[in-house]
């Protein structure tokens, strides 16, 4: 039997604020998507030029996903990610207390690479950490990112209930999460030295300058289910509303419910979820994630009322949740085996772009297909799509999603 592996100190440390940066980025995000309107009503946005405004943030993420592919092979990812996140928090600042369209369109375009750039690099350092720990933590940080939408979202709800400025709600905001990003970045660690065991390079947390790039051919899957899974994501949050009211029927009120239930059982769900990696292992948990997140769009497909719908939405954010930190994941475990800890980073980089993919496609494609057919059959769209994990489950069992005997020696304890 192989001995567990004990994390040190410094990896615990580094555990916590990497799960910190995760929450603030939650944070800020929904902090952001859930104002829009009030973001087009202060600069004076038209409905016309809106949609340009809110694409050109996931393409400026994805072209930040790209920069830190080559970035992080002269600097650390701990190093990247300590730098930028005080951007994101700043950027969004900026973003609610311009005076101009012009400094509202530079403030989102700050806001969309940096976050490219913050994404990729949250990510490389949990799978690090991951492998640091020998088990599954991956899902918790995700949890973390989960809660801070929900702290987000809530905060964005009270501001709009008390018709503060989006200047008056995001700088407290800004200025309690700016000091919490500063702090926890000070104890970020990279790589296998969070386990304060030997070895250079990369492993030890340095950078990737010598790695050698995973192919896209080899990475594709992964890109592909990737894509999927936001593209249901990107559904639920920002069709749940207008169908629960104009579909099924219900009120106003309760048509706002959907998604906030979606994002608690994506909380719950990412919660647990580690703990169904280390006993079950990560195919199967993917596997059960995409059958659940399709039997939730099938039950929203055929509704005959509100209620039913609101079940539908809560087992998508109960199947969702998982799919995306395992296949984070599995493309950093993937890329490690082959060619060494900078090809993860590489491989976390790119894959990170189809992130933002999803979330380009999904909005528009659901609702050309609800005006042009029907949206209980555009529902169905991203169900098939979610469906596409099935075939590529077994891109999520490479050799190193095992840790010793079993899956992921589901006895040992978890101090940290």
């Amino acid at each position: 039997m192989t001995a567990p592996r004990v994390p040190g100190t410094q990896a615990r440390y580094g555990r916590v604020a990497l799960a910190l940066s995760f929450f603030v980025q939650g944070t800020v995000f929904a902090l952001l998507v859930t104002r829009i309107p009030a973001i087009q009503d202060r600069y004076g946005i038209s409905d016309a030029l809106l949609p340009a405004f809110l694409a050109a943030v996931p393409v400026l993420a994805g072209v930040g996903s790209v920069l830190t592919e080559r970035l992080v092979r002269r600097v650390r990812p701990s190093r990247v990610l300590r730098v930028v996140q005080p951007v994101v928090c700043l950027a969004l600042l900026a973003a609610g207390a311009g005076r101009s369209m012009g400094q509202a369109a530079v403030a989102l375009a700050v806001f969309g690479l940096a976050v490219g750039v913050l994404d990729a690099a949250m990510n490389m350092l949990g799978v690090s950490l991951q492998r640091a720990y020998g088990r599954s933590i991956m899902l918790g940080f995700h949890a973390a990112y989960s809660l801070g939408g929900i702290v987000g979202a809530s905060l964005a709800w009270a501001g709009a209930h008390w018709e503060l400025s989006l200047g008056v709600l995001y700088g407290p905001v800004v200025a309690v999460l700016v000091p919490v990003a500063v702090v926890a970045g000070r104890w970020f660690v990279d790589g296998a030295a969070a386990t304060g065991q030997g070895g250079g390079g990369q492993a030890c947390g340095g950078p990737s300058s010598g790695a050698t790039a995973v192919s896209m051919r080899l990475l594709l899957p992964l890109c592909l289910v990737m894509a999927c899974a936001y593209i249901g994501d990107s559904t639920v949050s920002n069709w749940s509303a207008k169908y629960l009211q104009d579909v099924l029927g219900s009120s106003e009120q309760l048509a706002t419910v959907p998604y906030n239930v979606y994002m608690i059982t994506t909380l719950l769900g990412r919660t647990v979820g580690d703990l169904g990696v280390r006993r079950f292992g990560a195919v199967a948990v993917v596997r059960a994630g995409a059958v659940v997140a399709a039997g939730g769009f099938a039950v929203v497909a055929a509704a005959p009322g509100a209620w039913a719908g609101m079940a539908g939405f809560t087992l998508l954010g109960l199947g969702l949740c998982v799919i995306v930190p395992q296949t984070f994941a599995a493309a950093g475990r993937l890329a490690y085996e082959r060619d060494g800890g900078g090809a993860s980073d590489g491989a976390i980089a790119r894959l990170n772009i189809f992130n933002y993919v999803g979330f380009l496609v999904g909005s528009p494609l659901v609702g050309a297909l609800g005006d042009a057919w029907s949206y209980r059959g555009a529902m169905l769209v991203p169900m098939l799509l979610v469906l596409l994990t099935l075939v590529y489950a077994r891109s999520f069992g490479a050799s190193g999603a095992r840790y010793g005997d079993g899956h992921e020696r589901p006895r040992t304890a978890d101090v940290g």
